[in-house]
């Protein structure tokens, strides 16, 4: 078993609510674009608040991907010393202590490698097994805990750190008037999260209370790999999303989840703490029908989504603090930690308190 003894979420400074971030990308738009059609996608993904990497008034039509992502590195090397400070605190880990550093990102691109640059910075010992993950987009938060726990098996007694650190924002193209991007920036927001968690013979794993890492599963769907991504060219990161994702979630997913549950002896009216990556409201709306949920099953990740917008591979690590910081369900409890991502792929973690 793995324990999850911490998790941390951070923010960079600029938080703007949802109605001033719409005028401003309203006023990036081409001569002639349907304003009105902008304002009606951002009122619908039900987002109130988010942060930025940047000042609203420095997010304009020009994109040179070189100098964006020069402030990836750097903004992105920030807000990942601090929820590494914060994790390492919360769960009584001394940063030297840490054997294993999982860092994973799909909004910038660094080598070396986020996690090599935060080595010195956090403390961390030079000899620190290091990780990097790139491409699981939004599902990389729940897949890099189901893979923590696959190493922590086979060395119980060693502590690892997952580091995921999304700066959205620094992918949008103001210009771009597709849906997909107008989905993308009323939807995404920009944060980092860090999880601490320990094998089951390490001094810290009876402390804390924290859930256990009980099993996961990676799922990828054939014939949908066009569906969901980035189209990367001269210009940065263009988001691929396609419309038929809601159905996607609806014919293949809720099976999933179902079947994986089966698995333990459960079923979805069991699970007390759903972890479920707020892909967007539609989304969660399709999964709660389709997994015949009472209303509040999702309500965290409606928290979330509201308060900062889709963090994309960090959202789940969001979530999983804030319901522990409202006081950890009670022993026993049942978790489910639950994200897609491109391929298409969905990331399933069972967890218990």
């Amino acid at each position: 078993m793995t324990r999850v003894l911490s998790v941390s979420s951070v923010f960079p400074p600029h938080r703007y609510p949802q109605p001033e971030i719409t005028e401003a990308l309203a006023r990036c738009l081409p001569p002639g674009s349907d304003a009105g059609l902008l304002r009606r996608v951002h009122a619908s993904v039900r987002v109130e608040h988010r942060n930025l990497a940047l000042p609203l008034e420095r997010y304009g039509p020009s994109n040179d991907f070189g100098a964006t992502n020069a402030l990836f590195v750097d903004t992105a090397l920030e807000l990942g010393a601090r929820a590494t400070a914060l994790a390492l605190a919360g769960g009584g880990c001394a940063p030297q202590d840490v054997d294993l550093v999982m860092s994973t990102t799909v909004t910038g691109l660094a080598t070396p490698s986020l996690e090599a640059r935060l080595v010195t910075r956090a403390g961390l010992r030079p000899d620190v097994k290091r990780m990097p993950l790139f491409g699981l987009g939004c599902a990389a938060g729940a897949a890099g805990l189901g893979h923590l726990h696959d190493l922590l098996t086979g060395r119980p007694a060693d502590a690892a750190l997952l580091l995921s650190t999304e700066l959205c924002s620094l992918t949008l193209q103001p210009t771009d008037t597709s849906m997909a991007n107008l989905v993308a920036g009323a939807l995404f927001g920009d944060g980092a999260g860090a999880l601490l968690a320990v094998g089951r013979e390490h001094p810290l794993y009876d402390t804390g209370s924290g859930p256990t890492v009980v099993a996961s599963r990676s799922r990828l769907y054939p014939g949908t790999e066009g569906l969901l991504g980035w189209d990367i060219g001269h210009w940065g990161f263009r988001m691929v999303l396609g419309r038929e994702l809601p159905e996607l979630v609806r014919l293949h997913v809720a099976e999933e989840v179902e079947t994986f549950l089966a698995g333990h002896d459960l079923k979805p009216g069991d699970v007390d703490a759903w972890i479920c990556h707020p892909g967007g409201p539609k989304i969660l709306d399709v999964l709660a029908e389709t997994l015949s949920l009472p209303d509040g099953a999702f309500a965290a990740s409606r928290r979330s989504l509201a308060s900062a917008g889709n963090l994309s591979s960090a959202s789940v690590l969001h979530i999983l603090g804030g319901i522990q910081a409202d006081g950890p369900p009670a022993p026993g409890a049942v978790g489910l930690m639950l994200a897609f991502g491109p391929g298409f792929a969905s990331e399933l973690v069972l967890l218990r308190w």
